[in-house]
């Protein structure tokens, strides 16, 4: 159980996610309810079409407004501003990223919890890469075209950037709230590469960083947002953070 004051704060972007928002959000509380555990989810929905926003409302009715947070805009505006926005009304000392596809499964949140605290880390990433006794990272529900895409990502990334993370580009994190501001502060991407630019930030200013083994779930409802666009993003990204960083 973390000591009383503190607050987690799950920031959570949603594009037409209104068939895996109540799902997850329930999971969440009972996880944060389990675990006596001061939480909040921040939903910044970015206009969608189908209906998501109308039912993050009747999520509020039902969790109280203390626990659901809308905060929508007014488009489509990309993966990075979308946390950047989230962060402005977060009143947590503690921040979760994660998608809200449930592809990340609250289950994890815990252990996130107990790692930081054992190591005083500023951040606590997910890996799907690797495993541990009692925790076996992995990945379920891609085809091996898509394992394969991901690993090869990872270990490019790896090789050009040298992050001391197993994962680059996944995106369930636990983040100090004074480091996720640091980070974003410098910070350009907006898109897909947001993830991996942040970790190699928080890197390279020496934040302390720890991974915790999880299984990754392909979404059970809706299309993927992954496709070639975002691919040659990636590798336009990756080899700017080379450059750059």
């Amino acid at each position: 159980m973390p000591p009383k004051g503190d607050k987690y704060s799950v920031i959570l972007p949603t594009y037409n996610e209104r068939q895996n928002l109540p799902v997850l959000v329930q999971m969440l509380s009972d996880v944060f309810t389990r675990e006596k555990i001061n939480w909040e989810v921040i939903v910044v929905d970015d206009a969608s079409p189908d209906g998501t926003l109308e039912r993050a409302k009747e999520l509020q009715k039902s969790f109280g407004a203390d626990h659901i947070v809308l905060k929508p805009r007014a488009g489509k505006l990309g993966l990075g501003t979308a946390y950047v926005h989230g962060l402005q009304f977060v009143t947590g000392n503690y921040v979760i990223i994660m998608d809200a596809d449930f592809s990340h499964h609250p289950k994890f949140i815990p252990e996130f919890i107990k790692v930081q605290k054992q190591t005083n880390s500023d951040i606590v990433t997910g890996t799907r890469y690797r495993s541990r006794p009692g925790l076996i990272g992995g990945v379920y529900g891609w085809d091996a075209k898509r394992k394969l895409t991901s690993c090869g990502a990872n270990i490019l990334a790896d090789f050009l950037l040298n992050p001391g993370v197993s994962d680059l580009t996944g995106s369930f994190r636990l983040y100090k709230k004074e480091a996720l501001v640091k980070v974003i502060e410098t910070t350009e991407s907006k898109g897909y590469t947001f993830q991996m630019e942040m970790m190699v930030r928080a890197k390279a200013m020496g934040m302390k960083v720890e991974e915790v083994p999880i299984t990754f779930v392909d979404r059970l409802y809706g299309e993927s947002k992954l496709g070639g666009e975002e691919i040659v993003e990636y590798l336009k990204g990756l080899v700017w953070l080379w450059w750059s960083v």
